[in-house]
């Protein structure tokens, strides 16, 4: 989607706090896949796990981290993870079911197709 419509839409990650972290809920996918870490007790540790996972798995899509306040979470209801489509006048267009069971990245293509049909 990223490389589809990355030239037409901005698109932006947010790194809220962990998901599955070791010293909580650790799952067998993050094992598989070597993304293992405590759940951030400060904002500089949550910046350099968002490091990690960017270098390691050369995330391309550019990525902010929620301070360990967590004021984006808070503002946007992410945890576990949720889309947004934000418009050019910066109003909502598009606001994602909850992770997982009704994270639907399909939905924001079919958007983004409507929006973009050229791209």
């Amino acid at each position: 989607m990223f490389g589809r419509y990355g030239k037409s839409a901005r698109f932006l990650t947010v790194y809220i706090k962990e998901a599955h972290p070791t010293d909580e809920w650790q799952m067998d996918v993050n094992e598989k896949h070597n993304v293992c870490y405590p759940q951030p007790r400060s904002t500089e540790s949550r910046v350099a796990i968002a490091a990690d996972f960017v270098k390691r798995f050369e995330y391309d899509i550019p990525l902010l981290v929620d301070p360990i306040e967590n004021p984006a979470n808070a503002a946007y209801a992410a945890w576990p993870e949720r889309l947004y489509v934000i418009d050019e006048k910066g109003a909502i267009v598009y606001k994602g079911g909850m992770g997982p069971f009704e994270f639907h990245p399909e939905e924001v293509e079919t958007w983004l197709a409507r929006r973009f049909p050229g791209d």
